[in-house]
Parts: structure tokens; C-alpha cells; sequence
């Protein structure tokens, strides 16, 4: 399929930019971006919204305040994602500097599943907390916020998921998404609603003279940690995630890591004084997520609790161990997958709007990064299912921009009652457990909705770019300066597009194809990954700028990222 090349729409927000005084390209993507002011632009701590409109706050921070004071064990719950892990990190570290008598619980996933359970709950008793603190989830353990008060358990829910029709009862819930809760981001991961719980409390423990005679927690020491995981969720990177991502890189930067963090780079040879958002959501991210993938993610968090560099360093030599291991089981079930869309047998109608797979013998961990490449792949929401416990199937999904995979799920779950037995997640990623006898009905009313809310334009992919570059734009020092900006999820990295002559070019690695481009006379060292077969003479290319670096020196390289011959102006 041919993938058309698009120059992305500029807002008018670009002529105050640029009259501000940012460089006329730089405001052009800024615009493009949802920028209208250098004040969308300030990422210092200073410029984050205050924690006060976050509902329930108050009743948060009173809560951990009377158990720190009264040194009652309190207990993190997590999930078992990296956001999950960082939120927890965050938790334990800093409740731990407050004072406060605190463990963490992390469920299984194969074993428990997601969220707090009776049956977490059940394990939780053994430890005879007073509070439980839930992070990156809760909102919807109705259930388990319901036995854990049967015991006699006090429940603090930290989240940052959408709520379902019932919110737990008895639970004191600070989440940006339950309703009548006016906090000026609702895209903050997990970690960063932990994070806005400590500094609650951190005031009030100021207000209520318990700094008189010692020092007050430095909190900014938690930020790579918030970074960490916000990246890693694929959150959108509004101004509050653009925040604490540019903080944290900032500290990783500086040497001032976690000891943890710095051993996830360290295991992948990466440099902490050339961090970027790159490394937190392929590098680091991907490390961290193997744990809860294919064996307990309390190794993950252990990691990023460690308090020297050799005891952090161990833990991330297994997470790295376990990563590789993650891939090739990966590769195996993406092809899997692959072959049965494509198949003659299971292949989805040409005009199907979405994709939903199985194999039993497929990893729970895995099903949701194989989802990802499903919908990369044939840009269609798609759903892989593996098989769970109990004749259950547990999916994992991903979707692309005009489908709300949560609430595409919700309608089906209302419309044909019985067929879901679970669900939560985002815009963009989630989950849902079925019956296994199920499945056909379930694909054939998720197909239903998705018709209902996608259009065939929307099915089409192209390609974005940020427009051309003009002579003299494309250079090292222009590569630096996006090199430092934080990009992300809902703020892309920039791409730029131009008409190239292929001076050159050789196969590297077995399958890369390293390049020598000209554009009116300028020259240019590009690299093409995964491109095997050679270029034609000329190519109308969408490149993004790369900083490379090969025996201590840097240049200036094109990465390649899509291209289509392009004939002789």
C-alpha cells in the first residue's frame, strides 16, 4: 500500500510564535503542535498547576498525614506496568523520606489479574495494613475496595484511568478523570497522580510544623522516576507531561538519576548525559515492562527502589535478560499473527474496520505490544487475545486516532450484555476479558461499533510530516536543539519532508541501507532502517534529524522513515 506523504496544517498561532522570538521553523512545529504561546512552553516546576484542583486532595493528604503520625503500615498496591512500577517507586520512596511505616504489593498479572482484588486484598490482610494506597489503578475495583473495608482496611485510590459507571464506595479517590474533578490535565499517567499526592502532603506535613527540625524531602529527587513512567504509558504529552518529562531528563542528564533508572541505562549501553524521551519509552520503558510481562514486576520495582548502584545494577542485568527474552517471544507471535490475517482461512473482509486475533497457546504478557504491531501494521484497532484462566480470554488492545478503544469497548459491553466480562483502558490502549466461546460474537460487535465511528478515510494512513526545510535549515546544530525537546505521544517528533538524489548507498548491518543523499548541492548522510532492497535514483523521502555517533565524533544524519520514488524536476 502506498502511504501518502501530507505536510501538516499550521495553525496562525505560528506568526506570534515566530514575532516572540522562536526560530520561524521551530514555531512552525510548535504550531503544529498546539502551541500558542511561549507560556505553552514553560516546563519549569514552577509553571505545573497546583495540586489543590485535584478532587479529594485534601482528604488524600489528611489521611497519610494521621497515618505517618501515628506510624500505622501502610500498603502500595500496584500495577504491573512500568507506569504502574514508577507510580509505586514514587509511592514507597517517597513516603518512606515523610516518615511513614510503608510496603508495596504487586499483583501477578497470571495469577490475580489487574487492579485491587478481593483476593489481592486477601493477601494484602497478611501484612495487616491500615491503609491501602492504590496506584495507576482502583478506579474501578469496586469489589476490592469493598473487601478491603469489610477488614477493617482504610483504601486510598490513586489513578488516572477513566472511571466506570460505579465508583468504589468508602475510598477516598483522587483521579483526574472521575467526574466533577477539575484538574487542568487529564492525561497524567499514574506516577504523575502519585507524584501530586506527595506534594499535598508534603505541604500539609510543612503547615503542620513537622520540617521544624529537620530538613524537607527534596521531591524533584523522584522526577526521572515520573518521567520514567509517563513516557513509558504513552500519554499524551500535554504541558503538565512535557513538565515532568523535561525535569526528569534534565536530572538523568545531570547524573542525578535513581540508582535503578541509571542501571536501565547502563544494561543498554545508553548515555545518561544524552537522555531523551527516545530512551525512557524504547529503552529503559521496554526493560521494565519485561518484568510484568513474563515473570512479577516486583523485580522492576525492587530495581528502581534499589539504594546502590551495584544492587540496582544486578536487578537490571535480569530486567535486561528478561527483555530479550520478551522479544523473541514477541517476533514469534507477531508473525503468528501476521500469517493469520493474512491467510486465506482467517483473513478479515477487505473492508474490515478492525482486528481481533487468537492463538491459545499465545503469552498473556506479550498480546499487547503484538496488538500495537497489528495496528501499525494494517492501521485498524486491534485486539489479540490470549487465553486466560477459567475459560476466560484476556485481550489486550490497541487503536488509532478517531477510535476510543474504551469507550468502542463500553458500547459493546452495553449492546450485548454477557459477552464482556471486563474492560478498562484509554483512547488509545486497553483491555478486556471475554468468554472463550465468546469470541466470534465479541469480534463481530466491536466490528459493529468501529463502523459506527470510523470512516473509510480514516482507515487510510498517510504520513505527517512538518513540511520542507530550506537551504541552510538542515544542520547539526538545528538536530541538537530537537534532540533536547521533549516529543512525544500528542506531541510528535518532528518529521520533515524533501526531494532527494541517492548519491549512494550500501547495506549495513544485513539489513539497513546506509545512504548518501544530495538536495541542490547540499550533502547529507541518511540511513534507512529495515530497508533491505535499494533505493531508486531519486526519492521524495520523510526523514527525521539524528545526531550520530561513531568513535566519540557526532554528525548529522537523516533517518529515513518513509519514502516514494520521485521523478526528475
Amino acid at each position: 500500500m502506498t502511504v501518502p506523504i501530507v505536510c501538516r496544517l499550521v495553525p496562525p498561532a505560528v506568526h506570534a510564535l515566530h514575532a516572540s522570538g522562536i526560530p520561524a521553523v521551530l514555531a512552525r512545529v510548535y504550531a503544529a503542535r498546539g502551541i500558542e504561546s511561549t507560556a505553552d512552553l514553560d516546563h519549569s516546576l514552577a509553571a505545573l498547576p497546583s495540586y489543590a484542583g485535584l478532587t479529594n486532595i485534601d482528604l488524600a493528604s489528611a489521611r497519610l498525614a494521621r497515618a505517618i503520625a501515628a506510624r500505622e503500615r501502610i500498603l502500595v498496591v500496584a500495577d504491573y506496568d512500568a507506569d504502574g512500577a514508577t507510580a509505586c517507586a514514587v509511592a514507597v520512596r517517597g513516603l518512606r523520606a515523610f516518615g511513614a511505616d510503608v510496603g508495596f504489593l504487586v499483583p501477578n498479572r497470571f495469577e490475580f489479574g489487574y487492579g485491587l482484588t478481593p483476593e489481592i486484598v486477601a493477601v494484602a490482610a497478611q501484612r495487616a495494613p491500615a491503609l491501602i494506597v492504590t496506584v495507576d489503578n482502583g478506579i474501578g475495583s469496586a469489589d476490592g475496595v469493598a473487601a478491603a473495608i469489610a477488614r477493617g482496611i482504610d483504601v486510598l485510590v490513586t489513578d488516572h484511568h477513566l472511571p466506570g459507571p460505579e465508583l468504589p464506595a468508602g475510598a477516598i479517590i483522587v483521579d483526574p478523570n472521575q467526574p466533577g474533578c477539575a484538574f487542568a490535565s487529564k492525561h497524567i499517567a499514574g506516577v504523575g497522580v502519585m507524584f501530586y499526592v506527595l506534594l499535598a502532603l508534603r505541604a500539609r506535613l510543612r503547615t503542620d510544623g513537622a520540617f521544624a527540625l529537620r530538613p524537607e524531602p527534596n521531591l524533584g529527587a523522584l522526577l526521572d522516576l515520573v518521567a520514567l513512567g509517563t513516557v513509558a504509558d504513552v500519554v499524551r504529552l500535554d504541558r503538565v507531561n512535557r513538565i515532568f518529562v523535561e525535569q526528569g531528563i534534565a536530572r538523568i542528564r545531570n547524573g542525578r538519576a535513581q540508582p535503578g533508572v541509571a542501571a536501565l541505562f547502563t544494561v543498554a549501553a545508553r548515555d545518561p548525559r544524552r537522555a531523551t524521551a527516545y530512551d525512557l519509552g524504547f529503552v529503559a520503558g521496554p526493560r521494565l515492562n519485561a518484568a510484568g510481562r513474563l515473570a512479577d514486576m516486583s523485580l522492576g520495582i525492587r530495581c528502581l527502589l534499589a539504594e546502590t548502584a551495584s544492587e540496582a545494577l544486578a536487578l537490571a542485568g535480569e530486567l535486561d535478560r528478561l527483555n530479550r527474552e520478551r522479544r523473541e517471544v514477541e517476533e514469534a507471535m507477531r508473525l503468528e499473527a501476521f500469517a493469520d490475517i493474512e491467510s486465506a482461512a482467517q483473513a478479515p473482509a477487505a473492508d474490515a474496520f478492525t482486528l481481533c486475533v487468537y492463538r491459545p497457546e499465545w503469552h498473556q504478557g506479550v498480546i499487547g505490544i503484538v496488538a500495537s504491531r497489528l495496528k501499525d501494521r494494517f492501521h485498524r484497532p486491534a485486539i489479540v487475545f490470549a487465553r486466560g484462566a477459567d475459560g476466560e480470554l484476556k485481550g489486550s488492545g490497541r487503536s488509532i486516532e478517531g477510535f476510543h478503544l474504551r469507550d468502542g469497548l463500553d458500547l459493546v459491553a452495553k449492546r450485548a450484555p454477557g459477552i464482556v466480562r471486563r474492560f478498562g483502558g484509554h483512547a488509545f490502549a486497553a483491555g478486556v476479558s471475554i468468554d472463550e466461546a465468546a469470541l466470534s460474537a465479541f469480534a463481530a460487535a466491536f466490528e459493529d461499533v468501529a463502523r459506527e465511528r470510523l470512516t473509510p478515510a480514516l482507515l487510510r494512513r498517510t504520513l505527517e510530516t512538518d513540511g520542507t526545510l530550506g537551504p541552510g535549515e538542515l544542520t547539526f546544530d538545528f538536530a541538537n536543539v530537537l534532540r533536547d525537546r521533549v516529543w512525544g505521544q500528542g506531541f510528535p517528533a518532528p518529521v520533515f519532508d524533501d526531494r532527494f538524489v541517492v548519491r549512494g548507498q550500501r547495506l549495513v548491518g544485513g539489513r539497513h541501507m546506509q545512504l548518501s543523499l544530495e538536495r541542490s548541492g547540499e550533502q547529507f548522510d541518511g540511513i534507512a532502517f529495515a530497508q533491505s532492497e535499494p533505493l531508486p535514483p531519486r526519492v521524495h523521502a520523510a526523514y527525521r534529524l539524528d545526531i550520530h555517533e561513531w568513535n566519540g565524533l557526532q554528525s548529522l544524519q537523516l533517518v529515513i522513515e518513509h519514502w516514494l520514488p520521485a521523478e526528475r524536476n
